[in-house]
């Protein structure tokens, strides 16, 4: 019972800081659409970083930062140009498949998994650890500090009047969306690291959609930190039952990919029906 838990926990973690980088950009205004491409870009550099530097620590913090910088200049590009948010979060998705793909295929000839046996891969509680260690960061930050606080006032609607009263405060809510969405992008790389180090190689299409999940796990936990965390473990448990059930000849490989989908629907339903119920 206690291998299952931990393994559960395991398996949750790259979806819970996934879901954690979601939720920050959301309150600032904007739902990161981006999550998938930077786990996607994530799960590769991290493991290129770890390839050349020797240490999958310095692998993953490196990619992790390089996905922070370009979030935080996606952000940048969104507010001067005046872009739609969601359409350059999906451009930002399919160019990192396109650019993974190519440098893969010009460093390596190939664009397919990738291994290398000196790495050393770490035990899957690392990330586990480094998860619930953002969350709990997060979960307090959000609601104990200033800096929570006005990131979340961020993401009002302007008809709220919190922008002109923050104008003349001398804040700018527009600094917090950068930062909200470069955390989100370093959050996303993490969790895009922490898939390839659990399979021991990077594989393409190795995450698999689960950066659309990492959405839906935002507004199944009701925005919250902690919402986000149990939603992901709810997944992560109906994706291990649906393992289970192949191994049985139960499901289909096909109806196995579809599984979490169609859980984060039922789920979405569910949540909704029970908030309009609230008080």
């Amino acid at each position: 019972m206690m291998e299952f838990f931990t393994g559960l926990l395991n398996s949750a973690a790259p979806l819970m800081l996934a879901g954690l980088g979601a939720l920050l950009s959301d309150l600032s205004g904007a739902l990161g659409i981006f999550i998938e491409g930077f786990m996607i870009t994530g799960a590769f550099f991290s493991w290129i970083f770890a390839g050349w530097t020797g240490s999958v620590f310095l692998g993953t913090i490196l990619s992790a930062l390089l996905a922070g910088l370009a979030g935080w200049a996606l952000a940048r590009f969104v507010r001067f140009s005046g872009a739609n948010p969601f359409i350059a979060g999906l451009a930002l998705n399919l160019a990192a498949s396109g650019i993974t793909l190519s440098l893969s295929a010009a460093w390596f000839g190939t664009k397919g998994v990738l291994q290398n046996p000196g790495i050393n891969i770490p035990d899957q509680s690392s990330f586990t650890i480094i998860a619930w260690v953002c969350a709990l960061i997060i979960a307090i930050g959000l609601r104990k500090t200033i800096a929570g606080q006005r990131l979340r006032a961020t993401g009002l609607s302007p008809a709220s009047g919190f922008m002109n009263v923050a104008m003349e405060r001398g804040i700018h809510p527009e600094l917090y969306r950068e930062g909200a969405w470069a955390l989100a992008a370093f959050l996303a790389a993490l969790a895009g690291a922490a898939l390839t180090f659990r399979v021991g190689a990077y594989s393409p299409g190795g995450i698999a959609g689960r950066g659309w999940i990492a959405l839906a796990a935002v507004y199944l936990g009701f925005r919250k930190a902690w919402g986000v965390v149990i939603a992901a473990i709810i997944f992560s448990l109906a994706e291990r039952l649906g393992y289970g059930l192949q191994s049985f000849g139960a499901l289909s490989a096909t109806a196995l990919l579809g599984l979490p989908s169609a859980l984060a629907l039922l789920l979405y339903f569910f949540s909704q029906f029970f908030k309009k119920r609230e008080p």
